[in-house]
């Protein structure tokens, strides 16, 4: 098991350059280098932000638009509930021009009692 501790001819003549390069450095490096290596470790011990707060104000903003053109339409085209305008006002006249049963008095009692079952 000592031998998984100890490091590797490559490790250890890595450690002598890295050492003697920081060695030839001035002391303003030096103070930057450990301030960025503190920050880099202060960093890492808080937690990170999760994901779903990152994407939360993306997805309200995708529901947002939903709900508009849900409203409003479909953007470029004509909304597929609504049917052409023409079609509700021919069929407004077909109304009109139906035959009045009424008038002639036949069946009478038959239209009532149909009108009654509908609206119950």
């Amino acid at each position: 098991m000592s031998q998984e501790n100890e490091p590797t001819a490559f490790e250890q003549r890595t450690r002598e350059v890295l050492e003697e390069s920081t060695a030839r450095l001035d002391g303003r490096t030096l103070s930057r280098l450990t301030q960025a290596r503190h920050a880099a470790l202060e960093a890492q011990r808080r937690p990170a932000r999760p994901a779903w707060r990152t994407l939360m104000p993306v997805g309200a903003a995708a529901a947002g638009v939903l709900a508009v053109v849900m409203i409003t339409g479909r953007p470029g085209g004509q909304d597929p509930g609504i049917a052409d305008k023409g079609s509700a006002i021919d069929d407004l006249e077909l109304l009109v021009d139906a035959p009045d049963f009424v008038d002639d008095g036949d069946d009478l009692e038959f239209y009532e009692w149909a009108a009654g079952e509908t609206e119950s």
